[in-house]
């Protein structure tokens, strides 16, 4: 069985940095493509950012390019999201899930509890 626990959400103001991550267990990690998926009260869930099973493409929604980096750690099976500068725009209740590829960018259901990211203006 798939288990995805996200931690590292909080309250931060405006400019602020935050630190998310996700340890996955139940899966070869080394298999899946990750995303980081977002989202916001009344809005659809969105993907934010992915990246490749060796971690060497990544991919960034326009809305979170040059402030966000996604990273991954195999040996620990863990995927980050470094959030910088923030905006009250990147209040939402963040997810990770493991991807069908890096070319549909789908997810493939698993979830995770999700962690609450607040951005205060």
């Amino acid at each position: 069985q798939v288990q995805l626990a996200e931690s590292g959400g909080g309250l931060v103001q405006a400019g602020g940095s935050l630190r998310l991550s996700c340890t996955a267990s139940g899966l070869t990690f080394t298999s899946h493509s990750m995303g980081w998926f977002r989202q916001a009260p009344g809005l659809e869930r969105e993907l934010a950012a992915a990246i490749s099973r060796g971690g060497t493409i990544t991919y960034y929604a326009d809305s979170v390019k040059g402030r966000f980096t996604i990273s991954r750690d195999n040996a620990n099976a863990t995927v980050y999201l470094q959030m910088n500068n923030l905006t009250p725009g990147d209040t939402a209740v963040y997810y990770c899930a493991t991807l069908r590829g890096m070319q549909t960018m789908a997810p493939l259901g698993s979830w995770g509890q999700g962690t609450q990211v607040t951005v205060s203006s």
